[in-house]
């Protein structure tokens, strides 16, 4: 790579880590629920993307790129899971209960709304997060999970209907 393209990709990808890392971060986080496990996902992330920019490759939109990065490791690492066994579940705070619910409080806690976002199937967890946690447009979330923006909107308003379904089993 010549050195005034070399030195253009290492100001880009700068650029980019500041401006997104807390966001790849957080998306990370909110797909697998362990920091340690987001951190490397988004340290993953970034050291592919500076791979693929220092071969010289363009990328067109450096903020999607980096999602859909992020998204396929994830992607691939769920691929590689065996099942959670309950004892790993319980210590990372899940506990059995007879209460659907949990609890009586007439709102929710962010503890419940992360369960609610949970127990979504992931196509419609992975738009909502990118949506409503991450700000992405439609357009944008499109691009990172490698669909059509109409698939996309489709999977945000069933994802939302299984919401609703969820709140309405949880409140009898």
């Amino acid at each position: 790579m010549a050195d005034k393209a070399k030195y253009k990709a290492e100001q880009q990808f700068t650029e980019v880590y500041e401006k997104y890392a807390d966001a790849i971060f957080r998306y990370c986080y909110y797909r697998v629920f362990d920091r340690e496990k987001a951190k490397d996902y988004m340290q993953e992330a970034y050291t592919r993307t500076w791979k693929y920019i220092s071969e010289g490759h363009e990328v067109e939109n450096m903020r999607a790129f980096i999602y859909r990065t992020a998204n396929n490791l994830i992607i691939d690492e769920s691929r590689k899971k065996k099942s959670t066994s309950l004892d790993y579940m319980m210590e990372k705070g899940y506990t059995p209960s007879n209460d659907p619910r949990g609890k009586t409080q007439d709102y929710f806690t962010g503890q419940e709304i992360l369960s609610i976002i949970k127990s979504l199937d992931e196509k419609y967890r992975d738009v909502i997060l990118l949506k409503y946690v991450e700000d992405l447009s439609t357009k944008e979330i499109a691009e990172i999970l490698n669909e059509t923006e109409n698939n996309v909107y489709v999977r945000m308003n069933r994802g939302f209907q299984k919401v609703k379904e969820i709140l309405k089993t949880q409140n009898g």
